[in-house]
């Protein structure tokens, strides 16, 4: 294993440098825009997270934030909500273009900027939590989760002088509302047809806190994904993800049951460490991983237990059930597919169940070299053993020794070897002496 530490650490200094955020100094008067059509999941968060701070390092004039989701992860939405507040350059919310939407979290994104805004043929709202799969959680659990949110959003609302009361019916009722409802009900501020209409509304306006806007001439700088970013977007999908740990724990268990092989070992250790990455991002049923793990203990069982397959059969069982409850998430966007967990099973208890019985004959098969590959090996006697002589076995001549005189020619059977003498016995015993 201490020959897979020098290229896990190479491949973690190349990422460190290839995801390395770079920047330029804004140019006068600048808005940065970042453009998010995705889930709000781990890697949508760092983005956004990043191109606020990279905002505020370069005194932009303001960031406006283009946004088109169906929802996704409370803990990324919270991050990027105090991203957003804490920023002190103004931060617009522009959800567009026309048929997109800010549902679920992109609600309380939307309420968190300082200017929110919508494009003409879009919605926003339906907002209300729901649990693992999609499905409604239990009542206690649900008012916990609900008041929450509640909570979180009227402060947040409160805080930007929106329709708090409105915010609370998206998350308790589900409700949603199309852009000029919006607009009339105090939930948004503006609509804007275009990045430039409304580059032009939000020019001379007064943000609280934060001084007036002067976007005239202003030019604008889009802001790209950086190869960090991409790489947690890409590996943050759960079913990437599963993939890669999977493929990490074959890897080393492989490694493991054939010590030198090296390739599947480095392989297997690039896998799990891109997985854990992935994983401490995302949401995790610890007990999903638990089961994991005790599939792949009773795999190695096998290994060493003659269980008639019933540890195969215990492993393939955990690993199904460890993976069914490995992400725990009520959003669509961040659930394990069907359709990657059973092949990626199949082929996994496959190739654990294929990789443990190789192991275990090759235990239990007899020696084909040394001394115990000699053992009941057949041969002829080539200077008579009066007890001590040679005999011819295995294609050698070995001093051997018998307990009863053994005359040249007959044909003997090794049945000891002590000190490269062998001690043999005659096939037939009347053709002895």
């Amino acid at each position: 294993m201490k020959k897979l530490v020098i290229p896990i650490l190479i491949l973690l200094i190349s990422l460190h440098w290839i995801c390395a955020p770079g920047g330029q100094a804004a140019e006068e008067n600048e808005i940065y825009i970042i453009q998010v059509n995705d889930a709000i999941g781990p890697g949508v968060a760092d983005f956004l997270k990043s191109g606020i701070k990279q905002a505020n390092e370069d005194s932009a004039a303001c960031l406006i934030i283009e946004l088109d989701t169906p929802g996704g992860l409370a803990e990324s939405m919270r991050v990027i909500v105090k991203a957003i507040l804490a920023s002190s350059v103004p931060v617009v919310v522009y959800v567009a273009p026309g048929g997109a939407r800010a549902a679920s979290a992109g609600v309380m994104i939307t309420m968190a900027a300082d200017v929110a805004v919508m494009a003409p043929g879009t919605n926003i709202g339906a907002a209300h939590p729901v649990g693992t799969g999609g499905q409604e959680i239990n009542k206690t659990m649900s008012e916990k989760v609900v008041n929450d949110m509640v909570a979180h959003a009227r402060s947040v609302a409160e805080q930007r002088g929106r329709n708090a009361d409105w915010v609370e019916k998206a998350i308790r009722e589900s409700v949603a509302v199309t852009e000029t409802v919006a607009l009339k009900e105090n939930i948004i501020d503006l609509i804007a047809r275009d990045t430039d209409d409304l580059i032009s509304q939000l020019n001379g306006r007064e943000i609280k806190g934060k001084g007036r806007l002067d976007l005239a001439g202003a030019n604008k700088k889009t802001l790209k994904e950086s190869y960090r970013t991409k790489i947690l977007k890409t590996i943050s999908d759960p079913n990437i993800a599963y993939i890669l740990l999977m493929i990490g724990l074959a890897g080393l268990y492989f490694e493991l049951s054939h010590p030198g092989a090296i390739f599947p070992g480095v392989v297997g250790g690039i896998c799990i460490v891109l997985a854990f990455f992935a994983l401490q991002a995302l949401p995790i049923n610890y007990a999903g991983v638990l089961l994991i793990l005790l599939a792949i203990v009773f795999f190695i069982m096998e290994m060493k237990i003659t269980s008639y397959g019933l540890l195969s059969v215990a492993g393939i069982v955990s690993l199904l059930l460890g993976s069914l409850m490995l992400f725990d998430s009520g959003s669509p966007e961040f659930r394990l597919s069907l359709k990657v967990l059973l092949p990626t099973i199949l082929l996994v208890s496959g190739f654990f169940v294929v990789v443990a019985g190789l192991v275990f004959r090759a235990q239990i098969s007899r020696p084909r070299t040394g001394a115990g590959g000699l053992l009941d090996e057949v041969g002829v006697v080539k200077t008579g053993l009066q007890p001590e002589g040679k005999v011819f076995v295995h294609g050698e001549l070995w001093n051997a020794t018998a307990r009863k005189p053994i005359g040249e020619g007959t044909k003997v059977r090794v049945v000891k070897v002590e000190n490269l003498v062998l001690e043999v016995e005659a096939l037939d015993e009347t053709d002895g002496g």
